[in-house]
């Protein structure tokens, strides 16, 4: 009876073992979000040096990973200290009354050579669903994600200078984080 027992509390701990999520953590120093801003005779770029976070991978299985990311926003740059400056005001960020974004998946979908990545991201206060496309992959338990995309700044309440800056932003995330 007791071999049986213990067979049996052996079995489950190898089944529970086996289905064990590996969790990553997320820092500036593994993780980058950045930006690109255009306007019609020119663009800057910038991003955010200070984030933490969480990618969790379920049983290896990419299509389960859940990230979850919380920029400082405070911690926003820009290839110009004026416009930095400007950005982290009311008229964009509004860092003093927002002192944070986040970014937290809700979906993880094969998408031919690729990954479509769904989640909800708050800025200003306000939270969206927004859709991406990645690339997703573990090497050397090392879990890699990379993506380029667009979004209206305008869906988040971003509405300073209409039509002397373009409302569409591309944003860049690359992660490279280890066990």
């Amino acid at each position: 009876m007791w071999q049986r027992f213990l067979s049996a509390a052996a079995m489950l701990f190898l089944v529970t073992a086996g289905l064990a999520a590996t969790e990553y953590a997320l820092t500036g120093s593994n993780t980058s979000v950045t930006f690109i801003g255009t306007k019609p005779n020119g663009k800057h770029d910038g991003g955010f040096k200070t984030l933490t976070g969480t990618a969790t991978l379920p049983d290896n299985d990419l299509t389960k990973l859940k990230i979850e990311v919380e920029i400082d926003t405070n911690s926003l740059y820009s290839d110009n200290p004026k416009l930095t400056n400007h950005l982290k005001s009311p008229d964009f960020f509004g860092v003093k009354t927002n002192p944070t974004s986040k970014f937290v998946t809700t979906k993880v979908e094969k998408d031919g050579s690729g990954y479509r990545v769904t989640g909800d991201l708050t800025l200003l206060g306000k939270t969206k669903s927004i859709t991406f496309p990645a690339q997703i992959s573990i090497a050397a338990g090392t879990l890699n994600v990379t993506s380029k995309f667009t979004i209206d700044r305008t869906q988040w309440g971003m509405t300073y200078g209409q039509g002397k800056v373009d409302n569409d932003v591309t944003l860049g995330v690359k992660i490279a984080a280890k066990k």
